[in-house]
């Protein structure tokens, strides 16, 4: 006759939980499954991270969108392509990319303000962020009755960002207003007969 069954160390379900996931899990959701204190847990998620750093393994713990989740370290991302199947890791093209960026930096916004800033009909480009997870809808414009958008949380997953805060400010990378005003004057100029 054997007894009850002992309980796994923290550190085992916590691994458990983490490495069947494909999204980020809140300390507060793993503290509860495993049926642990919360302070406990973020010792041990902290733990699990730095020992995996140190031991130099092939994954690494990550704190993301809000929760945690075992990731493939940067290092190793040749060998890992290899491995997977064509297609599997499609890329986004450059106006999906664009698209993306207007959305993450200006939601929640409507496809025709996107469609605006970008100068082209993003219609199919919102469709194919959309099924690829990375946008969703986000209620109604009072004004035009249109749709919103805004990223989800793995959009967040896939930047490595915990917050949309995270994002880089964008001041730095655009132009002056003198170069633009230069750049209508040029505009105009070629215009003129």
């Amino acid at each position: 006759m054997s007894g009850p069954a002992e309980r796994p160390p923290l550190s085992a379900v916590l691994e458990a939980v983490l490495l069947v996931t494909d999204e980020p899990v809140p300390a507060s959701a793993l503290a509860q499954l495993a049926e642990a204190d919360p302070v406990d847990v973020d010792r041990m998620l902290d733990a699990l991270a730095r020992g995996y750093r140190e031991q130099d393994r092939g994954f690494e713990l990550r704190l993301v969108a809000g929760g945690w989740r075992l990731y493939t370290r940067a290092d190793c991302a040749g060998h890992v392509e290899r491995f997977l199947v064509d297609g599997q890791s499609a890329r986004l093209t450059q106006a999906a990319l664009e698209t993306l960026a207007v959305i993450a930096y200006r939601q929640p916004v409507t496809r025709s303000r996107v469609s605006a800033v970008r100068g082209v009909n993003v219609d199919g480009v919102v469709r194919t962020l959309q099924a690829r997870g990375l946008v969703t809808g986000a209620g109604q414009d009072p004004g035009s009755a249109g749709t919103l958008y805004r990223t989800t949380p793995m959009f967040l997953e896939r930047l490595g960002l915990r917050s949309l805060d995270e994002l880089p400010p964008l001041a730095p990378l655009l132009p002056e207003l003198s170069e633009l005003a230069e750049l209508a004057e040029a505009d105009d100029a070629s215009l003129s007969p």
